[in-house]
């Protein structure tokens, strides 16, 4: 029988899991919701460890239970987690602090002293991004510890020891994704040995699942488990883009943003930062005939404007009610710029700037509309940036996340972008994870 391959996404709201064979069909799948990120006014945004982990056994046991014996096939496990989601933990892997997420953007001051020795173009000058994070860490704990994304700490568990991370997450916390190497100027923060994690390029195996986990969650024993990368790279990778050109946006809690492009394009001002991306080819969907294509890259940003602005002022059954007597060709012409709170990473990288969500019309479908019509200037924004800063021109658009369902909004985003817009076949993040893990896999053993 053919091995199988198990894909886990970390969001900002859940965590799912899916499973899928060699031809990339899907055999199993779960999911379970996370607390909400306990915020507070001075801009924190935080998060359990521990919550994270009692998802991810329990989204592996059921994935388990749905497989029955077939769950002797699984082979291999990739993990994607939210981008610059940071925690300290021990050495044995034990978390000494919450986890900063993604949103969390209380390292301002840390920001202002990065300036003095990181490259302009680089993504750590945004107080979202992982390196201010681990500064207003350690200015806190006082003490040595290890700097874990929330993939990277997740593969720690699974595989019993910590310490490893992969280049995407990497990337915000200062990692040079083209000579694949920590730079020089990292020296100038005198950081303590081991305190970053040992870089792997995405889809590296790492080892073999914990005996323990493995027992606990049903799971069989020797999954081979492969680096991960960030959640809206996992997303990027699940519609199966494959030439310069095509570009992914997700609809998610926020907005992100992203072309594939032959070359890197950095912007530290404008929120712009590349990926680097290993694409796969097959003749047949035998492990055998498995081949890895050059590298490719990434190239695009995360908007603070999103599903959560929405969700401030409608839930979602009103959301459902109103989306059928949206008027994508009747513009509204209000102009919002839809942000939640103070702050912006791309097209705009400005920490201060303020949300524009006046004049509120009367009807609530109208409002509904401008926040989509909104946003969707924000998408067109980033694309035209993305271009003007050397990445190639956008041909068509795949929408990933809840979003992308929404007919009237692709007709306006459609329309702003004036390229085609279309919604993914696959819209998990999850199944971009199995796919690394198949990848990882057929060429481990290749």
């Amino acid at each position: 029988m053919s091995p199988l391959h198990l894909g886990l996404d970390l969001g900002t709201s859940g965590c799912r899991g899916i499973v899928i064979e060699e031809r990339g069909d899907i055999v199993a799948e779960a999911a379970l919701p996370l607390p909400p990120s306990r915020r507070d006014e001075s801009g924190g945004s935080e998060q359990s460890p521990a919550d994270w982990l009692a998802a991810v056994k329990e989204v592996l046991a059921g994935l388990c239970t749905q497989l029955g014996p077939a769950v002797k096939r699984i082979a291999a496990l990739a993990i994607d987690g939210t981008s610059s989601t940071l925690l300290a933990a021990d050495t044995e892997g034990t978390p000494l602090s919450a986890a900063l997420m993604y949103d969390d953007r209380r390292a301002l001051a840390e920001v202002e002293s990065l300036r003095a020795i990181a490259p302009a173009d680089s993504p750590v000058l945004n107080p979202s991004a992982s390196l201010p994070k681990l500064l207003y860490l350690k200015m806190d704990l006082k003490r040595d510890f290890l700097a874990l994304h929330q993939a990277d700490w997740l593969l720690g568990c699974l595989i019993g020891h910590f310490g490893h991370g992969d280049e995407n997450n990497a990337l915000k916390l200062g990692y040079d994704p083209f000579n694949r190497r920590w730079p020089d100027w990292l020296l100038g923060l005198n950081l303590p040995a081991g305190m970053l994690p040992q870089v792997h390029p995405v889809g590296a195996f790492i080892g073999l699942i914990n005996p323990a986990i493995a027992r606990e969650t049903g799971l069989p024993e020797g999954i081979r488990l492969f680096a991960g990368t960030t959640d809206s790279t996992a997303a990027a990778l699940a519609p199966g883009i494959e030439r310069p050109g095509q570009a992914i946006t997700v609809l998610g809690s926020t907005l992100v943003m992203k072309v594939l492009s032959p070359t890197p394009i950095f912007s530290g001002e404008r929120g712009v930062y590349s990926h680097r991306l290993t694409l796969s080819q097959r003749q047949t969907n035998r492990c055998a005939d498995f081949k890895l294509r050059d590298h490719l890259w990434l190239a695009g940003g995360a908007s603070n404007s999103g599903g959560a602005v929405l969700l401030d002022y409608f839930d979602r059954e009103q959301l459902a009610v109103m989306t059928p007597l949206l008027r994508p060709d009747q513009p509204t012409g209000l102009g919002y710029y839809p942000l939640r709170c103070p702050g912006e990473r791309f097209p705009r990288n400005n920490p201060h700037l303020e949300p524009r969500l006046s004049p509120r019309p009367d009807e609530d479908v109208r409002f509904f509309q401008a926040l989509l019509e909104g946003m969707a200037n924000i998408e067109a924004d980033a694309y035209r940036l993305l271009e003007e800063l050397g990445a190639p021109r956008v041909e068509q658009v795949y929408s990933i996340g809840g979003g992308a369902a929404n007919e009237p909004w692709r007709r306006i985003r459609q329309q702003r972008l004036g390229v085609p817009v279309l919604a993914s076949r696959q819209q998990q993040a999850a199944y971009g994870a199995a796919l690394i893990a198949m990848r990882g896999f057929c060429s481990s053993i290749g």
